[in-house]
């Protein structure tokens, strides 16, 4: 009987037995991390989209020029001054002599966008890239709108590239 016992602790720890030992591949994954993110935005886009953001919503003011309010060639005149150190014209009507005329297709951003909304008033705004432009509402104050919209695609008059 002690023999089988020895025969069965032999075979039991037959099985326990290690396999040759075999290298494993170490896998190591690659993980991309994005650069950090400036608090300052770099490009034209990234400087006028945080000047929409710092002045939306501020209310229209004829002859307006600062966060009481503010009309749209004073907007534009601040805007290339403050975030670009470009001096530019304060009135429309300078504004569409300013620059190199631009064809509406051959927009970028940061080229001013002027309109004819009276017999005599013009508007201007500046060009956000995908069909928005930046400019002063009577209704809204500092605000975004479509070229495509029906009002701004029937007044559209011309461009101008500053920069």
């Amino acid at each position: 009987m002690k023999k089988w016992i020895v025969c069965l602790i032999v075979f039991n720890l037959m099985g326990c037995a290690t396999s040759p030992m075999v290298k494993q591949r170490k896998t190591v994954k690659v993980v991309h991390v994005p650069p950090t993110v400036s608090a300052k935005p770099s490009g034209v886009k990234g400087k006028l989209d945080a000047r929409y953001a710092d002045w939306k919503g501020t209310r229209y003011k004829m002859g307006g020029n600062d966060k009481r309010g503010v009309d749209c060639s004073g907007f534009v005149h601040r805007t290339f001054r403050e975030t670009f150190g470009i001096s530019i014209p304060r009135t429309t009507r300078s504004l569409a002599k300013t620059g190199k005329p631009v064809k509406k297709k051959d927009l970028r951003v940061g080229d001013l966008v002027l309109f004819k909304t009276g017999i005599t008033l013009r508007h201007v705004g500046i060009y956000m890239g995908q069909n928005t432009f930046l400019h002063v509402s009577t209704r809204k104050g500092v605000t975004q709108s479509k070229l495509d919209n029906p009002y701004w695609r029937k007044r559209y008059w011309t461009a101008r590239r500053v920069f």
